[in-house]
């Protein structure tokens, strides 16, 4: 189990830190899938922060435990937000990947919790 936890916890760690750079760079694509999504642009630099923290945390998780846990926790959150807000705007263009992206999140806190 730990080593899916490493693997799948370094991909989306990746995507995350990927989805962050777009934010912060406010790259056109996400510029305009927020302004869809009615999501305020002064908010980029915070979700952009909750990306690196996610990224971070899950990668430091697999030396402390408790630590991937709790980033997977803030992860999956994240990702129920960004769903449920591309579902309040009826995108349905936007939810597949917010929807994948919130099972990984959701499988890598399985692989934590049984890594522990």
């Amino acid at each position: 189990m730990f080593i899916a936890y490493v693997v799948i916890a370094v991909l989306l760690s990746l995507v995350l830190l990927f989805s962050a750079y777009s934010k912060l760079t406010r790259e056109s694509s996400v510029t305009e899938s927020m302004a869809k999504l009615a999501v305020p642009l002064g908010l980029l630099p915070f979700l952009a922060t909750c990306e690196i923290a996610g990224a971070l945390g899950l990668l430091a998780g697999i030396w402390v435990t408790p630590l991937a846990v709790a980033a997977a926790v803030g992860v999956v959150l994240y990702f129920v937000g960004a769903v449920g807000a591309h579902l309040r705007k009826a995108d349905l263009k936007g939810t597949p990947p917010a929807a994948v992206l919130l099972v990984v999140s959701a499988a890598v806190l399985v692989l934590g919790i049984a890594a522990a």
